[in-house]
């Protein structure tokens, strides 16, 4: 163990790296690095939900760097004990010019206590360091000196393109490892330490707010901590073809970020009732049931009722029903409409909740991109698909009347981004010219999007002006009054041409096509990739004796040119077309970085780790279909017949294979 470069550290390098491919920018991503331990910590300790900083302060070293650095200190912590200042002379050095101190709450998952710390960054000198404090704000604390540590950027002299970045413990035989807040010093070393460095050479802009930017992170851990250990026996008894996992704690994560968003807003407006909401397409209803049970009156609508629908019992509202845009689906004694993952509905739903009523708020978690007539068509090239479907939604919002806020949720999703209307930005008597504005921007994004199609559609343009011309000069209220039929069936219609999804939800997995006609597919390109190792086996003089026959790699693309034009064309009519017939065939085939091979199950080997209810369900299928290669590979299965999942021969098969398939037919 060395000592830190310098000489008048008194902490020791536990670990030093190299910084790979930086010149100048070296000491701009260390801060940028040391930033995101400092603010997301969560980001690379999986076990915190987050941290909370307190304070922030320039420190003046006017007075020298220790006398200005304590009298910072003692302003941010004024319980601090005097003992606890030497610390300070000891971590500063006299040659610190600009330096700021930060107070942080580090926040466990789980319900565990919190622990602050102070973070010096001393910008001459290129070090970060992480003082922990032994005692609570209210009370005498002082610094926890055994689990101080520090991070260090040093270039090494006449070598401009040569930087390392280090990390020092103070006392590292004395570390105090908890496994939470303070993991052992070789996490610190190996993983920390590794994370910090390739932020440092990372470039990347985020395009995404903070996690949890609107709420409290220590009362969303709490909750969530609660909420998941309260619905958790939902996912023993899914009755869904979903991952029960997945889809239950993403809702729970959601629910607890609605209960604390409305939690804060009653808090706000001097309020004791809960907020009632409508969960527009609330597919398997969970998201309803957990609102309703947390004392949130409420229903949840979609097109299809769910098989989980009936476990939820009377007390969770939930309604089968297509919904069109249109007056017939205002909700105007509703506080808040909510989308989650809500599809085609989800551009629609601030304008429903505009012309609900004037305090109608909403919640949406847009994930598949859809305009207000179909799939939405991006015009801007300078940001991804999702971040323009982010900022197309957020434009929408805007032009009914909201001011529109955006957080980033915790769930086990790529879409993670909501967005939040939940105030007005204009007074409620302007609400008639308002919505001569929202007609009008609906009005303009048709005819962007027909701008973009090949095909002829002004008679449903014409159609659809027609309605919406209606539609921006009917009053909403009870008292309307009385009109032509033809013009009050047009006036609640606002758009021609929108299609619901429907009810009944067609397969396009490929797992409707001809059996025959798969098979023919999977034996065609698994002889294309027997065949490469065959031909370069042929004057291998080598004994063969045990040796089973793995086939070559192709790319995906060879696969398909393989095939020929009218077998594609066929799976193209499915979803996903080769790739999803060989994801469907993964006992036969894997596809590794874009390049297919015939899985080698000699190399599988069980895990440790706890079965998953995908799993359990291929345990449960055990023999009930016959083994690809013991039928159709030269060399037969590479396992042998007790330790294959699938029949090696009709006699193994297992005689539930008749009732499932009568069932799945």
């Amino acid at each position: 163990m060395s000592r830190g470069h310098g000489g008048e550290s008194p902490l020791s390098m536990e670990r030093e790296l190299p910084l790979v491919g930086v010149t100048s920018a070296a000491e701009a991503g260390f801060w940028a690095a040391v930033d995101v331990w400092t603010r997301k910590p969560q980001v690379a300790n999986r076990r915190l939900s987050g941290c909370r900083l307190e304070a922030e302060r320039e420190v003046n070293c006017c007075r020298g760097p220790a006398a200005g650095l304590a009298s910072e200190v003692a302003a941010l912590l004024p319980e601090l004990r005097a003992g606890a200042v030497p610390v300070l002379d000891e971590l500063v050095s006299s040659r610190a010019e600009r330096m700021k101190v930060a107070l942080r709450t580090l926040i466990p998952k789980a319900g565990a206590a919190t622990c602050s710390e102070i973070v010096l960054q001393d910008f001459l000198n290129n070090t970060a360091t992480f003082i922990p404090i032994d005692g609570k704000f209210a009370e005498s604390c002082t610094f926890k000196k055994n689990n101080i540590y520090r991070f260090k950027l040093r270039q090494v002299k006449g070598d401009e393109s040569s930087w390392f970045i280090s990390v020092s413990i103070m006392y590292p035989e004395e570390w105090d490892a908890d496994g939470i807040l303070y993991p052992k010093t070789a996490w610190l070393t190996d993983v920390l330490l590794t994370k910090i460095v390739k932020w440092s050479t990372e470039n990347k802009k985020s395009y995404f707010k903070n996690t949890l930017s609107l709420i409290s992170v220590e009362k969303y851990s709490e909750y969530y901590h609660n909420l998941k250990a309260k619905y958790k026996e939902i996912v023993k008894i899914w009755p869904e073809v979903t991952n029960p996992e997945k889809f239950v704690y993403e809702d729970v994560a959601i629910a607890t970020y609605l209960l604390i968003l409305w939690e804060d807003e009653r808090a706000k407006n001097g309020l004791t009732d809960k907020q009632s909401f409508i969960d527009l397409g609330c597919g398997n209803g969970l998201l309803v049931h957990i609102l309703t049970n947390e004392g949130h009156p409420g229903k949840g609508i979609d097109v299809r009722k769910r098989k989980i629908w009936d476990m939820f019992g009377a007390q969770t509202h939930l309604e089968e029903c297509a919904i069109t845009p249109s007056d017939d689906f205002l909700f105007p004694d509703v506080d808040w409409l909510i989308g989650n993952h809500s599809d085609e509905l989800t551009p629609w739903i601030p304008v429903v909740a505009a012309r609900s009523s004037y305090s109608c708020r909403y919640f949406v978690l847009p994930c598949c991109f859809y305009d207000f007539y179909g799939k939405y068509c991006r015009k801007e090239t300078k940001n991804t698909q999702y971040r323009a479907y982010l900022n197309f939604i957020t434009e929408v919002g805007t032009a009914c009347g909201f001011k529109v806020e955006e957080d980033c949720l915790r769930i086990p999703s790529t879409k993670r981004v909501c967005l939040i209307g939940n105030q007005r930005t204009y007074p409620p008597f302007s609400e008639k010219k308002l919505d001569d504005e929202r007609s009008q921007y609906i009005r303009e994004r048709r005819s962007c999007s027909l701008s973009t199609e090949n095909n002829n559609l002004s008679a449903s343009a014409s159609l659809f002006a027609h309605n919406l011309t209606h539609c921006s000069t009917v009053e909403r209220s009870m008292t309307q009054g009385s009109s032509a039929e033809v013009d009050s069936v047009a006036a609640k219609k606002w758009l021609a041409g929108f299609q619901p999804r429907e009810k009944v939800q067609k397969l396009r997995n490929c797992a409707t096509l001809d059996r025959d006609f798969t098979d023919h597919v999977v034996l065609q390109v698994a002889k294309a990739l027997l065949k490469i190792n065959q031909d370069s086996c042929k004057n291998d003089n080598e004994d063969s004796t045990g040796y089973w026959n793995k086939g070559g790699s192709l790319p995906l693309k060879n696969v398909a040119d393989l095939l020929g034009s009218s077998i594609l064309k066929r799976l193209k009519k499915e979803c996903g077309g080769l790739k999803t017939l060989l994801r469907n065939y993964c006992q036969v085939f894997e596809v590794v970085r874009g390049q297919v091979q015939i899985r080698d199950w000699s190399k599988e080997k069980p895990t440790g780790k706890q079965i998953s209810s995908g799993k359990r369900m291929l345990l449960d299928t055990c023999k009930t279909r016959l083994c690809w290669f013991f039928v159709n590979h030269p060399d037969g299965c590479p396992r042998n017949a007790e330790k294959c999942s699938f029949a090696h021969g009709t006699e193994e098969l297992r005689l539930q294979t008749a009732a499932r398939k009568l069932e799945e037919h």
